[in-house]
């Protein structure tokens, strides 16, 4: 055991040793050129010889099939270009909190790969770092990671959900591309950009959400997804590119919260005769619908039916229908005193054919309940 500037290391046996291949840098730490040992599990150390090491180099581990398990020692601060590309054996990786970037390429094919965490000290993920990692089922990216490479996570057909966090201020064209797993997209707020095609081909997608501060949706991001409905358009979005959401064949409600964006006829092309709805207030629609090809409509505000027979007691649970415009979504809340009330969500329902009911199967458990409604 070795102390070199107050860090704690540990000194690889000479067994081990042997099995990396380095060299050193000018700044006398080392890089991982190669690796000559066993499959199975891999640690790379924290240091040898006494130099700790910082990279693990280009190529390093390239087609190393019998890789299952990867540990990476605190101290590395870049994985190389395709460091691990096609490693088809690996199916776990950690990443520690030293890592400043992920090269291009550097888990490419690595088609085992079933999780992986991205911390917060990584600033880039390259080009296909991820690519094709078709059995990946969970990847966290933290807050930090300011740039996402085109192509990043193509191709990673079983991902279910992504956030993208607000660090992120580049997003590399088609980053996501035929995620066709992907069923909800989770955009953080701080994040200003969504890049060309980066959405393309997910046709899973059911649930999107575009924070506040996203001002550009870029050429042909959603084309192709298929599975969304609806979709709501921060007022903070100044343009959409064109082709953005293409061939999504079954959205036909697009909410905007702010002014009319810039589109062309193509950005909702071969949609489902698709409906701009708008805000009181809000300007532009009049323009925009000529230059987008579709009708834009003031939206009319979602409403509960304090009446008929659907008002009141049913199979012992108190409901209501609420009425509004197709697709919209719409969130139910309910508080126990108006004087002083604290809402708390209960559910989140669509309108569909202009009418929704909703149920509260726990009104028996207060001496009173109110309930009020609203758009997400």
């Amino acid at each position: 055991m070795h102390v070199l500037a107050g860090l704690l290391l540990w000194a690889a046996p000479a067994a081990l040793r042997a099995q990396f291949g380095c060299a050193t840098n000018a700044n006398n730490t080392l890089t991982i050129t190669n690796y000559t040992g066993p499959g199975g599990t891999v640690t790379i150390p924290t240091n040898i010889n006494g130099l700790v090491v910082t990279s693990i180099g280009d190529n390093a581990f390239n087609s190393f099939g019998a890789l299952t398990s990867l540990t990476i020692a605190g101290g590395v601060t870049n994985i190389g270009n395709a460091a691990f590309y096609d490693c088809y054996g690996l199916t776990n990786v950690t990443i520690p909190g030293s890592v400043l970037s992920i090269g291009n390429d550097a888990f490419n094919s690595c088609d085992a790969l079933k999780s992986v965490t991205i911390p917060g000290s990584v600033t880039i993920i390259g080009e296909d770092a991820f690519y094709a990692c078709e059995s990946l089922t969970n990847a966290t990216i933290a807050d930090g990671v300011t740039n996402i490479g085109a192509y990043a996570f193509a191709d990673c057909v079983h991902l279910p959900s992504i956030t993208i966090p607000g660090s992120v201020a580049s997003m590399g064209e088609y980053a996501f591309d035929n995620c066709y797993g992907l069923t909800n997209v989770t955009m953080a707020s701080g994040v200003t950009s969504v890049g060309d095609y980066a959405f393309f081909s997910c046709y899973g997608l059911t649930h999107l959400t575009l924070s506040g501060s996203v001002t550009n949706i870029g050429e042909g991001a959603f084309f192709y997804c298929t599975n969304l409905t609806s979709v709501t358009i921060p007022g903070s979005v100044a343009g959409i590119g064109a082709m953005a959401f293409q061939d999504c064949t079954n959205l036909s409600s697009i909410f905007f919260q702010g002014d009319a964006p810039s589109a062309d006829a193509t950005v909702f092309e071969r949609d489902k005769d698709p409906t701009a709805i708008y805000l009181a207030g809000t300007t532009g629609w009049g323009e925009f619908s000529t230059n987008a090809g579709l009708p834009a409509v003031l939206l009319s505000p979602p409403l509960i039916q304090a009446g008929g027979s659907s008002f009141g007691i049913s199979n012992n649970q108190f409901g209501f229908n609420i009425t509004g415009p197709i697709n919209l979504p719409i969130v139910v809340e309910a508080c126990t005193n108006l004087a002083s009330p604290l809402w708390i969500p209960l559910q989140t329902l669509s309108i569909t054919n202009g009418l929704s009911y909703f149920s509260d199967p726990h009104w028996t458990n207060y001496s009173a309940r109110f309930y009020r409604i609203h758009s997400p």
